[in-house]
């Protein structure tokens, strides 16, 4: 529940420093004076938006905070989610700044707003006539039905494994869609890699193959030189060998002599071996240098069959070929594996329906049972509220297939007047017969409403006398479950409040700003009478407004 409420500098509210009580609270003041302000002011640290225009002084900032009591209610998993320290007595604030700027904080934490927001759903319902337009929407009716029959936590339950399930099919539906374009593209993928998994790729073929095919285009001119060459060592009656043989001779008996001539005999020996060891190595060149045209034509067709590859694929070398091989296959490989991805994916979606079906069967069969209660309450309480001839129907189907509801498709239909036929609300209902049945609808509802605070604004418009005492009571039943702010222009329903604060314009210095205070109990009194009688009510309407609040067993 709100137990106190700060405001600062906020449209015509210099300083506001309030404190609520439990039970019914009533708010009234003359038109114009700001009560619709301070709701203005709330809504700030229930995360909605606002600009600078919300400035009363422009050169400071404006503050509201507002501090709630949690005990009661199930909010901690909401904290913990958005890793928030837990108090009990929670305090949430909001800044504005000259400049524009906004900061929210909870317990002193910073927080963007969406969390304020996500928060402050579970703190306060706002109920007023723009508020009663939600009566016609589709998950609001699903939750007043679900509420009624205690099953808003099963429908919480079924409502995540739906958003799950949903994903589900999203993603089976982006590998299937995958599947179909891989396979519109496996034909492909499939030829290109035969076309270079059958080429036998090897690293460092392609220079033999080029060096080999020199050797093969040029083998007679090679095979005549290294035979040459092998002739002008060995070949002759005067040759290298001869040569070096007699200059071993004409050294060797020198060497006895003197170390240097010793070491000429060595290098002219060593000249002769490796002159014989170059011969053998010439002879042996020539003799493997074969001309074979059918070959050098073999290696060509290989190099070009290797020079198409390359340029098809504009790769720069066989390395970079086999990596383009070893990608068609990975394509290959993940187009056959998407199918086990499907098949698999298409049991794991199965099992979530059946559960989703099983948990939206128990969902369904709870609704039906309370809908009857639902009509009858809702019907009763009309007719409370000044609408004898009010028929409040909920019509059921059932859904094509799942939904984010359920299999259950409901539809509040109303009908205002004796035999006339309930059809949908919003095509049926005034702004005043909807404020009353959002009412009925609220009264129902209250004992298992999961919010600690509900605030009523302008509820009474469009009604007087005994309707009026009608929902003063409505108002007061429900505050016994849970608290109540309402701001009202009626005397019976403002003498019903546990509590009553009294809203103020005072003009000062020319300039207009607002103020709200408690009521003693003469305050009280007088300030009911000025809604019966005007602003200066006679003795009579005092004595009314004293009858009013001692009948209401709050004075």
């Amino acid at each position: 529940m709100l137990k106190h409420l700060l405001v600062e500098n906020y449209a015509l509210i210099e300083r506001l420093n309030i404190s609520f009580n439990d039970g019914l609270t009533v708010i009234t003041g003359e038109t114009g004076a700001g009560k619709s302000i301070l709701l203005g002011a709330l809504s700030l640290i229930l995360g909605q938006r606002a600009d600078t225009l919300a400035l009363l002084d422009k050169e400071r900032k404006c503050i509201v905070e507002g501090t709630f009591f949690l005990g009661n209610i199930q909010i901690k998993d909401l904290f913990e989610l958005h890793q928030l320290d837990y108090d009990d007595n929670s305090t949430f604030r909001r800044e504005i700044t000259p400049q524009g700027k906004s900061r929210a904080f909870v317990n002193d934490t910073p927080v963007n707003l969406n969390v304020l927001k996500d928060l402050s759903e579970r703190l306060i319902d706002i109920h007023s006539q723009h508020h009663n337009l939600i009566i016609g929407n589709s998950t609001f009716q699903f939750d007043v039905v679900d509420s009624y029959s205690s099953g808003l936590q099963q429908v919480a339950e079924y409502r995540q494994l739906f958003r799950q399930w949903q994903q589900q099919k999203n993603a089976l539906a982006q590998l299937q869609a995958s599947e179909k374009r891989s396979k519109a593209d496996f034909d492909y993928f499939n030829f290109q890699f035969d076309e270079l998994d059958k080429a036998s790729l090897n690293q460092g073929e392609y220079s033999r193959l080029e060096s080999e095919l020199e050797v093969l285009r040029h083998a007679e001119t090679i095979k005549h030189n290294f035979q040459k060459a092998s002739f002008l060592l060995s070949g002759d009656e005067v040759n290298t060998f001869s040569v070096y043989g007699e200059l071993v001779q004409l050294l060797k008996p020198l060497a006895r002599y003197n170390e240097k001539y010793a070491g000429l005999l060595q290098r002219v020996e060593s000249l002769l071996i490796e002159t014989k060891d170059l011969n053998g190595e010439l002879e042996r060149e020539a003799d493997n240098v074969v001309h074979d045209p059918d070959k050098a034509i073999l290696v060509q067709l290989r190099l070009d069959l290797l020079n198409k590859l390359l340029q098809k694929h504009q790769a720069a070398d066989i390395e970079e070929l086999e990596k383009i091989r070893d990608e068609y296959r990975g394509k290959i490989l993940a187009v056959e594996s998407l199918e086990d991805k499907i098949a698999e994916s298409q049991k794991e979606l199965s099992v979530v329906e059946e559960k989703l079906f099983s948990i939206a069967s128990h969902i369904s069969e709870r609704r039906k049972k309370v809908i009857p209660a639902i009509e009858k309450e809702v019907t009763t309480l009309l007719k409370q509220l000044g609408m004898p001839g009010g028929k409040f129907i909920i019509s059921t189907e059932t859904a094509q297939g799942l939904t984010f509801n359920g299999t259950d498709q409901i539809s509040f239909l109303f009908n205002a007047n004796v035999g006339g036929e309930p059809r949908e609300i919003a095509k049926v209902a005034s702004g005043g017969e909807l404020s009353r049945l959002m009412l009925t609808i609220k009264s129902m509802i209250s004992q298992k409403n999961l919010l600690p605070t509900i605030i009523f604004d302008e509820i009474d418009a469009g009604i007087s006398g005994e309707t009026a005492s009608r929902v003063a009571n409505i108002l007061f039943s429900i505050s016994r479950n849970m608290q109540v702010i309402a701001i009202t222009h009626i005397a019976q329903i403002a003498s019903r409040g546990n509590s009553h604060l009294v809203v103020q314009k005072i003009i000062e210095k020319g300039k207009a700003r607002t103020d709200i205070k408690t009521t003693g109990s003469h305050e009280r009194i007088l300030e009911v009478a000025k809604m019966l009688g005007g602003l200066n009510p006679t003795e009579a309407m005092m004595a009314t407004a004293r009858e009013l609040i001692s009948n209401s067993g709050n004075n």
